[in-house]
């Protein structure tokens, strides 16, 4: 795995399966994007839940990206559990559509601008009249749904342009686990925000796909929730996810691995 230096007056957090994961809660974290908001600064947020998290051990190149990000939250109910037992007791899980939600109500409040990037243009409707009926007073800087393609050094440099110009402080990214972390860490020094992956945020908030009842949400099983409505896209992705997990988790528990940044 990646061996990111931090030092320990910067962050404070623990490494889960390898992976540096802040410990933060929802007020530090909502404030520490918004100051970096106000900069537009070149930043990177990722949400790690435990398919994130078993990807970083599998491709060197996503474990570099995660491992860049100005901050690794807990997305996973399971990541904030091991947090929980490495010695952050009282660790809320910080998930991608709840922090999309909260920094919007944020950016209303302190009239920040936001952008919208990724999904495809019917959710990215969806989405923007959603957000005007929820805060009114939120800014929409833009929103761009890209091709599913790789895209040409025209068309990627035409959206890095596009966002810059907009003024926004905070981009949301909804690409896809490993997708979004990728493109956030190949954009950092040229996108002038924050950048936010939060995964299927921008469906749940559309109203394009449901999210689970808020009681799977508390006790760790949205993930069984979604396999029951996308079994055949999902099925084997949350067996061998899962199961990795757990058995790293086990392993680095028993190991006494309690690791501080």
């Amino acid at each position: 795995m990646t061996n990111v230096s931090r030092t320990a007056g910067q962050r404070r957090g623990v490494r889960v399966l390898g992976a540096f994961i802040d410990a933060l809660s929802w007020d530090e974290t909502l404030g520490l994007i918004q100051g970096w908001a106000r900069a537009r600064a070149h930043r990177s947020v990722c949400c790690c839940n435990a398919h994130s998290l078993i990807t970083m051990r599998r491709e060197p190149e996503v474990d570099a990206a995660i491992g860049a990000a100005d901050l690794a939250v807990p997305d996973g109910m399971p990541v904030a559990w091991m947090m929980r037992k490495l010695g952050f007791t009282q660790q809320a899980r910080l998930n991608g559509p709840d922090l999309m939600w909260r920094y919007c109500e944020v950016a209303e409040r302190e009239g920040t601008s936001i952008f919208l990037y990724g999904n495809r243009e019917q959710t990215l409707r969806a989405l923007q009249a959603r957000l005007a009926a929820a805060f009114p007073r939120l800014r929409v800087a833009g929103a761009i749904a890209p091709p599913f393609r790789r895209l040409s050094a025209e068309e990627d440099e035409a959206a890095v342009r596009r966002i810059n110009r907009s003024g926004a402080g905070v981009v949301f990214v909804s690409l896809g686990c490993p997708k979004q972390e990728m493109w956030m860490e190949a954009h950092r020094e040229r996108i002038e925000a924050v950048q936010i992956g939060v995964g299927a945020a921008f469906d749940y908030h559309a109203g394009t796909l449901k999210r689970a009842p808020l009681w799977m949400q508390r006790h760790g099983m949205e993930w069984l929730y979604r396999l029951c409505t996308e079994p055949r896209r999902l099925w084997r992705r949350y067996l061998f996810t899962n199961l990795m997990f757990v058995l790293g988790a086990g392993q680095q528990l028993l190991g006494g691995a309690r690791v501080r940044g």
